[in-house]
Formats: structure tokens, sequence, C-alpha cells
């Protein structure tokens, strides 16, 4: 299976406007979380709009799998937490926060970003479900923030990831972890896109301006990945 990856799109038109022309040439269109923009000058109930008739025009090219990063909470939940509820307002058309679907053999856990006990115990417990289901085949998770620690959390003068996180793969050991949240990771020294984690592999393809997302193509079928951004590209084997 061939993923396109990207995430940290900030509501950024001309990098969505890219994602969707080349949707169709790929199995999956990944998008890591921070589809918004909380600092940004449109309304976020106007960019919530705006996000979902994306999401919907993508899901028409190919399979839509889209989490949330700490930019797109939108409400509180009764116990206090913040959540992404309007991600889920996709008409079941869009893989999101809390699903576990397959793609051809591949198993794709969607995580969402947690705020607190609650939402940590249940993305604790979904990982946990999720684990049931594995098979000898990729078992892939989308993590809005990279593992802390690592080359992939580097923002220049320290890390930014989450510790969390290096405990769920110790425990899981996923073969595939695809983040983003630290936009300056494969452009600083001492950062990088990619990281191994014992046998699991993490990929933070990083954020930058341009019409063209910094993105990754992993293909789960040949066993490669291939990095791309406007500064520098990379690849590497699975």
């Amino acid at each position: 299976m061939q993923y396109l990856v990207s995430s940290d799109l900030h509501y950024e038109f001309r990098q969505l406007d890219w994602i969707t022309e080349q949707a169709s040439e790929f199995d999956a269109v990944v998008l890591a979380g921070d589809h918004l923009d909380v600092g940004g000058r449109v309304d976020l109930a106007a960019q919530v709009l705006m996000m979902q008739a994306y999401l919907s025009q993508l899901a028409d090219e190919t399979t839509v799998i889209a989490n949330s990063g700490n930019h797109d909470l939108s409400v509180r939940r009764p116990d206090g937490e913040k959540t992404a509820g309007w991600l889920a307002d996709t008409d079941g058309r869009v893989h999101t926060d809390g699903s576990c679907t397959t793609i051809g053999s591949d198993l794709i856990s969607v995580c969402g970003w947690w705020e607190g006990a609650a939402t940590l115990a249940e993305l604790e417990a979904q990982l946990d479900h999720d684990a049931g289901r594995r098979t000898e085949a990729p078992w892939i998770w989308v993590y809005h923030s990279p593992p802390d620690a690592s080359p992939t959390s580097w923002g220049g003068s320290r890390h930014f990831g989450d510790s969390v996180l290096n405990r769920l793969i110790e425990a899981h050991s996923p073969d595939i972890v695809l983040t983003g949240h630290v936009h300056d990771s494969p452009f600083r020294p001492e950062g990088s896109w990619h990281d191994r984690i014992g046998d699991t592999l993490v990929l933070n393809a990083g954020r930058h301006v341009g019409p063209v997302p910094a993105h990754v193509i992993l293909d789960t079928g040949d066993g490669s990945v291939e990095w791309w951004s406007s500064f520098d590209r990379g690849t590497l084997a699975i």
C-alpha cells in the first residue's frame, strides 16, 4: 500500500490543494494533525467548515486518515478535557480519532490528541484493543506528536515530544508511527525526519511554507520511504 503523509498544514490552502491534486495516485492520504490554525486570522468556526469540505473532497479521491493535533481541539467534553469534535462530523467518510481500519492488509490505528487523564486512558484502551487485531502485516499508528528524546522531536534547542508515546511504543512495538507537531525537526542539526525506537520506525516530515508541503511517501509493499521538502530529500528502507 502506498500512502501520502503530511501534517501541520495549519489551514494552508495551497498545500491542501496540492494534496487534493495528488490524492488519487495513492491508496490513502494521511494527515497527521493540526489541520486548523489557532493563531490565524480566520475564525475557527469558518476554518472547521472549510476543512470538513476539504476532507470530503479528498474522500472522493482516496481513503483519508486524519487525526487531531493540539490546534484542532474545538469543544470541551463533559469531563472538562478538550477534543476535536468537528473531525468526527465527517459523515463517516474519514478515518479519525479512535478509529482502527485496514488498508490492504495494513492495520492503521488513528490516535487522537490526548489532553489529560481521561483522553489518555481512552487512547491506551484503544491501542490495547487494536493490538488484538494485529497480524504479520504492518501495524501503523497516526499520532500527532513525535516521541520524546528523538531527533524527530528536536526543535533546535530542546525536544518537544510526547514521553507517553515512548512508553506506548515500548509496550506495543508498532511497525511505523506517523507524526508531526514539531515543524523544524528535519531541518535542524541533530534533528531528523526519521528515527527508530527498537523495531519501530518513526516519521515526521516537518513543515515549511510554500505550495507543496513537506511530505512522506510510504510504500509498505516494497518497503520504501521517501521524504520530500523544498530544502532537502531523503529515502530509507522500512
